[in-house]
């Protein structure tokens, strides 16, 4: 028997249905409508690395790098690692002042369609609750289910719920602390800091010393409690970080996809697997690029994941928020691209959502309550934009994402049998005259020709535009452009 197969039976509750847990099965799925209509989605990391507010969310394995600025944080503050240990922060994790329908009301508020909870970091604190370990928001912590409750708080507003899930890198998170004089080292909290193996970051290294790759026992356990969040909270998205492409896995998101695809189906629901770097075959789930972008348009769905935040996904004191413009840009750039937008907030720990982000999700609902028109539903046109900025795509490029006048992103909405509507989202609004050269060539290439122009938004408003030669022009008033100003022209073809 495959191996898949065996690993597949270890799963406590039912997978019968269409999908088998081989890639060329697999590749039946068919990525749902609602996904790729949805552009928008909110991700949250909130856990108990939010407590030290330092650094990131990879405080609980950087606080045992000897030297690192984490570690020196940890001892003027919290004193010596046997003393106080990661697991010492949990209990201030209380979410005291938590509103999971604030938050709720907050990210549609936002135009967001979906909303994707970490339900486990990399540090092994479930925030649900979770029957294959203590250390879990139910049992430690706030002593609430904060999955379900949010699970429940989004569907109540009508928005898709989803999970995330990176207990794969907790093989080899706090290997670190095995080095030091440290709690990692006491065998009465192997529970949460276990296995702590030494691995390389990079998934795709060959095994050797240095490098272990999980074993059976760690990838059982970490399929068992997928499973377990797919089974109580039913998320119709469920997002896996990078190191789920370490070859041991293979077999075991096979498995897990063939699982879920089917459970999915029994309840009448469409999933969507988020994965990075190729983990998983092509057609067979979503792959996510983080804190970027791509080259050119994938005509079948993707996702990029950002944060508001420069420097870290979780909550620190010291911020580095990005300006509404630039997150505009880049959420307007994958969508041209085919894709949708995964933004994430770092809630405080006592569930509080800081101002600041509250205001950079209000100013993107605003944005898209203007010019949602040109965003949801739509899809890449013939191509994704023009202008003189050219973004360099990839995992982790945004810091160069910039755009200037005359930078243009295009999506489209079919008007079968009658024509299309293409939408050119300019990047850098000016008052004055816009040149699309894009726009006429591929339009006569369809056989298609402009009728109309006008702004999206409201009513429609119609603009002074011609044609010359090649060239769509458009004479854009000074009250079109506001702060952002970035502003949607919608383009009727027949």
């Amino acid at each position: 028997m495959d191996k898949a197969r065996e690993i597949l039976a270890k799963i406590p509750y039912p997978s019968k249905g269409p999908f088998e847990p081989t890639w060329e099965s697999l590749k039946a799925y068919r990525v749902p409508k609602w996904y790729a209509d949805a552009k928008l989605g909110i991700f949250i990391h909130w856990g108990a690395y939010s407590v030290p507010a330092f650094g990131s969310e990879w405080y609980p394995r950087n606080m045992y790098v000897k030297g690192s600025p984490e570690y020196e944080f940890h001892l003027k503050n919290f004193g010596p690692h046997t003393e106080f240990g990661y697991k010492d922060f949990i209990p201030s994790f209380t979410a005291e002042n938590w509103d999971p329908d604030g938050w709720a009301r907050l990210f549609e508020r936002a135009g967001a369609k979906y909303v994707v909870l970490v339900a486990e970091h990399h540090d092994g604190y479930a925030l649900w609750d979770c029957s294959y370990t203590r250390w879990c928001a139910t049992r430690v912590g706030p002593k609430r289910d904060l999955v379900g409750e949010l699970a429940e708080a989004v569907r109540d507003r009508g928005l898709i719920f989803g999970v995330s899930y990176h207990r794969a890198e907790h093989w080899f998170f706090f290997e670190p602390g095995t080095r030091i004089d440290s709690d990692v080292n006491d065998p009465r909290y192997s529970d949460l800091y276990g296995p702590a193996r030494p691995a390389s970051l990079n998934p795709r290294d060959p095994p050797g010393p240095g490098n272990e790759y999980p074993d059976d026992r760690f990838l059982t356990d970490w399929l068992l409690r997928a499973a377990e969040l797919v089974e109580r909270y039913r998320p119709q998205v469920f997002y896996f970080d990078w190191w789920i492409a370490n070859p041991a896995f293979e077999p075991y998101l096979r498995a897990f996809a063939a699982f879920y695809y089917n459970r999915m189906e029994s309840w009448g629901l469409e999933g969507v697997i988020n994965y990075k770097h190729e983990a998983f075959a092509e057609g067979t789930a979503v792959p996510d690029v983080e804190r970027g972008t791509l080259d050119d348009v994938r005509r079948e769905p993707w996702q990029a994941d950002t944060s508001v935040c420069y420097k870290s996904w979780g909550y620190i004191r010291d911020h580095e928020y990005k300006p509404l413009e630039a997150l505009l840009g880049h959420f307007v750039d994958v969508v041209s691209k085919g894709g949708n937008l995964l933004l994430n907030i770092g809630p405080r720990p006592d569930g509080t959502i800081p101002e600041e982000q509250a205001k950079l999700l209000s100013g993107l609902g605003s944005w898209l309550s203007a010019f949602g028109e040109a965003i949801y539903a739509s899809r890449p046109w013939a191509r994704y934009g023009e202008g003189p900025t050219k973004l360099k795509g990839g995992f982790f490029s945004e810091r160069g994402f910039s755009f200037q006048r005359g930078d243009v992103r295009y999506t489209s909405r079919s008007l079968y049998p009658y024509g299309e509507v293409v939408y050119a989202i300019l990047m850098k609004a000016e008052e004055g005259e816009v040149v699309l050269r894009e726009v006429v060539p591929h339009l006569r290439e369809r056989g298609l020709r402009v009728v109309d122009v006008g702004l999206v938004g409201g009513a429609a408003r119609r603009v002074e535009w011609r044609l010359e030669g090649d060239a769509l022009v458009v004479k854009l008033p000074r009250e079109a452009v506001g702060e952002p100003p970035v502003v949607a022209l919608r383009v009727i073809a027949a």
